[in-house]
């Protein structure tokens, strides 16, 4: 996200974080976030201080609860087809870390193999390779 890079380039202290994006707050944006700390007042919530906490509450708000199965969906299908390696590669990459896939590298490599199409799979799976970095090179050279 932009915030964090932002965040992580003025080497901003987490007790900043949240008063400083939310300062950033717009329209409904704004709303929500004043209707948020009312409700939790309300309740008898402790207010949000951390950026983690108020990135969870911005994604449950803000994104539907079947987003994440589309995208599980979305990955798992995942073919080639008429893409160039590099643009299935992203796209792959894109999909992972939009789901915040974090997996084993050999995990990794057999699902990057598996949406490959055949006649490049095929070459590239009798050739060495050490890791999905080498693996992605062979398939471009192919």
């Amino acid at each position: 996200m932009k915030v964090e890079q932002l965040f992580a380039c003025h080497h901003v202290r987490e007790e900043k974080k949240v008063p400083l994006a939310t300062l950033s707050f717009q329209g409904s944006a704004m709303y929500w976030w004043i209707a948020l700390e009312r409700d939790r007042r309300l309740h008898k919530d402790p207010p949000i201080e951390y950026w983690n906490d108020l990135r969870g509450a911005l994604r449950r708000h803000h994104i539907p609860s079947y987003y994440n199965r589309e995208l599980m969906d979305k990955l798992q299908r995942l073919q080639q087809n008429n893409m160039s390696v590099e643009e299935y590669r992203q796209k792959m990459e894109l999909y992972m870390m939009r789901a915040s896939i974090r997996e084993e590298e050999t995990t990794t490599t057999a699902r990057f193999l598996s949406g490959l199409n055949l006649e490049i799979r095929d070459k590239v799976e009798l050739l060495p390779y050490r890791d999905l970095n080498d693996l992605i090179q062979l398939c471009i050279k192919v």
